[in-house]
């Protein structure tokens, strides 16, 4: 059974039983305590938590997954991966455990058409019901076994949890060890997990556990069956890079190679672990460039990075010199395109993240292997025989060199490697990134759970800001410093929230609203801001600037109009600025982030290499086009699957519902928003570009201002141009010529000036060597100049010191500048050799004026604050020079 017939098996299954077909979220989850999408519950935890209530009380799903846990196991297990697709079924307060068994060993044994004796059951060891139920199935007691933490599921964060009961495949004796899965997961494979979601962890305690907490207000399930598992075992292959998922990519692998991979049955060795290595992360790297995660130093876009530089370290030990990632990830979108339509539409900046990548990491081998080979003569000089952990951490940490080539290139040399002393760095390194990353999710778990409480109990706030400015309200709660409180005095700032508000929370990359909250006791509130603390839930930031608020009375909010005005016109300019770069630069040019706000905007997109300004100039012209033919600005509402098909535009990392609202621009422009904007394009105004740059690979910003903004900055440029020109006596259209040809005859004369300075400069040094004293064992130059700053003073030092050429001879050199005292020394050619440092003729006069000297070479210079003693200094200096020759 190919992939495409799993999928639909499993969705028609589930349809077929009352429930929905929910599409996959994207990689990036909007949990803020999730790095990357890890389970096919991410999307629907706040069902599961009961924050939000579900239109429907089942779901079905396939979800895209990343999960790097087990990283190093990828090609040395047959059930490890990076990225998979979870298939699932859901509950949210319907059926639960007898339901959920009897609708998996269904589908499995008559769907699937899997052996049933070949099934083997594990249930949590305190499930006594669950066992039951498996009894009742036709499960016998010698298939069925009870483990402990392996049959508890939780999302390693605090949340909901439950026990689980999973369903493994007996794969035969080929494959492991008789016993159950208790015995062998390799032989005994985990297809399917049954969650039993009905308790919540708590916060994390002193050891790092997160203990259960209560019971979830409702019991639900969440499930999930692992396709690239099921694939192997329904076509009959080893593993998943042999199924119809990967099988193209591994065989583009084998022909960059020029062999093949060692098959199926073979031992696991090196060479087996890097084909599957490198086949099955670049499926991970092309969903995740897909999804809108870029290469970075930390966060979801290190878990980027790591994949893609551990992908071409193994193609490297398979002899694979040239890029590889760019022929791999085709192979996966070519094979898989078809089903994720987002691996086609992002085939070119796919393309251009590993191609940049690949060569950016191709030149850190060469750097790394560089320093590593001195860090290994060093080792050797110094009759070591191991490379120290810190040297090995240093390529890792700041080069990002791997230690695994570390560790192979001083074997190589006969040294070892300090592997401990480099855990140890590691480790505190981890240590430090995960203390601080604790932190900041515990922060964002008290608001969460003081946000859950009141949203539990008065529900989400009705938002009647698309239609209204203003509207009265009743106060909910007030948030003081991550708590509940009654009331609050003037001049507190505290957080609020309304039963219902025209204030817009910040979302989709557009500023939340201010204003003014006036209560019927009296109190005025200014709104500083608007956020939303879950979904659907707005909590606005305010300060009282009159009287005292108390929870539970009447208000009237009023958004601040002519400022939520200007942001609606830099969000529909946003739109067609997006537009015209795809125009432009070509489809890969997608938003990946953004910032609307009131006169201005930033626009994050991506593109491999600087804007060429012509073309944003291009850009520029073509947006302000658009918006001054008045486009009609419209706004309609369709499910997710409609507003696709009809052309729209989803942005990455956006959280969309199945209920979609689309804002089109003219025929140009139709993207998914939920933001507020004009009704017609000439309303947004004139937009003005103000640059672009790089904010990281393949990633670029583009800063904007629009409306009265962009008006008020043209006339700053244009009465500083008009200034400009009357300064040049010229008109302004002439001023950029006339400035040019000034500053060329600018050039020349400071050209001509140098000259002439270099030339007197060379008289003095002819005057200075011509009055060297002569003492025992040579010659002495010390002179007191004038009119020299640091630099001149050296080169004339130097100047003379080469006139008086094989002699030896010392040239000291003081001048008063800028208030303060310089030195410059310098010896001639012929003392080169003789152990004689310019340095130690400055140390005694620099300490004089106030200041210090040291270094090595033929020329130096000193400086200090004392000025007044320059000629005392000159003096010592020439006492030391003295007593230096004279040796």
């Amino acid at each position: 059974m190919r992939s495409t017939q799993i999928r639909s098996t499993f969705l028609d299954f589930f349809t077929s039983r009352g429930h929905r077909h929910v599409p996959s979220s994207p990689l990036i989850p909007s949990d803020p305590t999730l790095l990357l999408v890890n389970a096919g519950m991410n999307q629907f935890k706040p069902y599961l938590l009961g924050e939000v209530t579900p239109e429907h009380p089942r779901a079905t799903t396939i979800q895209k997954c990343a999960r790097t846990s087990d990283i190093d196991n990828v090609g040395r297990t047959n059930r490890h991966a990076t990225f998979f697709e979870m298939m699932g079924n859901f509950s949210f307060g319907d059926y639960f455990k007898a339901d959920a068994i009897a609708y998996a060993w269904e589908l499995l044994t008559q769907g699937y058409n899997l052996e049933k004796d070949r099934l083997w059951i594990t249930v949590h060891q305190d499930d006594d019901e669950a066992e039951q139920l498996w009894r009742r199935i036709g499960v016998p007691a010698e298939r069925t076994q009870r483990l402990g933490a392996d049959n508890f599921w939780d999302m390693g964060v605090p949340g909901p949890c439950g026990p689980s009961s999973e369903l493994n495949y007996d794969r035969g004796p080929a494959f492991g060890r008789e016993g159950g899965p208790a015995v062998d997961g390799e032989r005994y494979v985990e297809i399917w997990n049954l969650v039993f979601m009905q308790s919540m962890r708590g916060e994390g305690d002193d050891n790092g556990a997160f203990p259960i907490i209560g019971d979830l207000a409702q019991q639900s399930i969440d499930t999930g069956l692992g396709l690239d598992r099921l694939a192997a075992i329904l076509q009959d292959v080893e593993n998943v890079c042999s199924t119809d998922l990967l099988l193209p990519t591994l065989t583009t692998v084998q022909e960059l190679a020029g062999r093949e991979y060692p098959g199926s049955g073979s031992a696991v060795g090196e060479e087996k672990v890097s084909f599957q290595v490198v086949s099955e992360h670049a499926r991970s790297i092309a969903y995740l460039i897909a999804d809108g995660v870029l290469p970075a130093k930390d966060g979801r876009g290190y878990v980027l990075r790591r994949l893609m530089r551990r992908a071409i370290r193994h193609a490297r030990t398979l002899g694979i010199d040239q890029p590889v990632l760019v022929p791999a990830t085709a192979s996966v979108i070519a094979n898989l395109g078809d089903v994720w339509p987002e691996l086609t539409h992002q085939a070119s900046l796919i393309e251009q993240v590993v191609t940049a990548e690949e060569e950016s990491f191709t030149r850190t081998l060469t750097q790394g292997t560089r320093l590593l080979n001195a860090a290994i003569t060093r080792s050797r000089d110094s009759r070591s025989t191991t490379l120290t952990g810190e040297t090995a951490f240093e390529l890792h940490d700041t080069y990002g060199f791997p230690v695994e080539l570390t560790i192979e290139a001083a074997r190589d040399a006969g040294l070892t490697v300090d592997a401990d002393r480099f855990t140890t760095l590691l480790a505190e390194q981890q240590k430090r990134a995960k203390a601080g990353g604790k932190a900041k999710t515990a922060e964002a778990l008290r608001r969460q759970d003081v946000y859950r409480e009141l949203s539990s109990r008065h529900g989400r706030t009705d938002f009647v800001g698309y239609d209204r400015l203003d509207t009265e309200a009743t106060v909910l709660g007030l948030i003081s410093d991550g708590a509940v409180v009654p009331g609050t005095d003037q001049g507190s700032t505290v957080e609020l929230v309304l039963d219902r508000s025209p204030f817009y929370a910040e979302s989709g990359g557009q500023v939340g609203d201010t204003g003014t909250i006036r209560t019927a006791s009296g109190a005025l509130l200014e709104v500083l801001d608007t956020k939303l603390g879950l979904e659907g839930f707005h909590v606005h930031t305010v300060r009282v600037r009159e009287g005292e608020i108390r929870s539970g009375e009447q208000a009237e909010a009023l958004v601040n109009g002519p400022r939520r005005d200007a942001v609606a016109r830099s969000h529909s300019t946003t739109h067609v600025l997006h537009a015209m770069l795809r125009r432009t630069l070509g489809d890969h040019a997608r938003q990946h982030g953004s910032l609307v706000d009131a006169g201005r905007l930033r626009f994050d997109f991506a593109h491999s290499s600087a804007v060429d300004p012509v073309q944003l100039a291009t850009v520029q012209a073509l947006t302000n086009d658009h918006l001054l033919d008045d486009p009609e600005v419209r706004i309609w509402h369709a499910t997710r699957s409609e507003a696709e098909a009809a052309g729209a535009t989803a942005l990455f990392g956006e959280k969309y519902g199945d209920h979609v609202r689309v804002v089109d621009i003219g025929d140009f422009s139709r993207e998914l928003c939920g933001g507020t904007h004009v009704g017609h394009g000439s309303n947004a105004g004139p937009v003005r570009i103000l640059g672009e740059a790089s904010i990281g690979s393949n990633l670029r910003r583009i800063e904007a201002l629009t409306g009265r903004d962009a008006l008020t900055y043209h006339d700053t440029e244009r009465r500083l141009l008009e200034e400009l020109s009357a300064l040049l006596g010229t008109r302004p259209q002439e001023a950029p010529d006339t400035l040019r040809k000034r500053l060329d005859t600018l050039a020349a004369a400071q050209q001509e000036l140098a000259r002439l300075r270099d030339a007197e400069l060379r008289t003095r040094a002819q005057q200075l060597a011509v009055s060297a004293r002569t003492v025992p064992g040579g010659r002495i130059v010390t002179e007191r100049v004038t009119g020299l700053g640091p630099d001149e003073l050296r080169t004339l030092a130097t100047n003379t010191a080469d006139l008086l050429g094989g002699d030896h001879a010392v040239v000291v050199l003081g001048s008063e500048h800028g208030g303060k005292a310089i030195l410059a020394a310098a010896i001639t050619p012929g003392l080169h050799g003789t152990g004689i440092q310019a340095s130690q003729f400055l140390i005694a006069a620099a300490r004089t004026v106030g200041g210090g000297a040291g270094g090595k070479g033929s020329t130096t210079s000193a400086g200090g604050r004392r000025p007044e003693l320059l000629d005392e200094a000159l003096t010592i200096a020439a006492q030391d020079a003295g007593q230096a020759l004279g040796q």
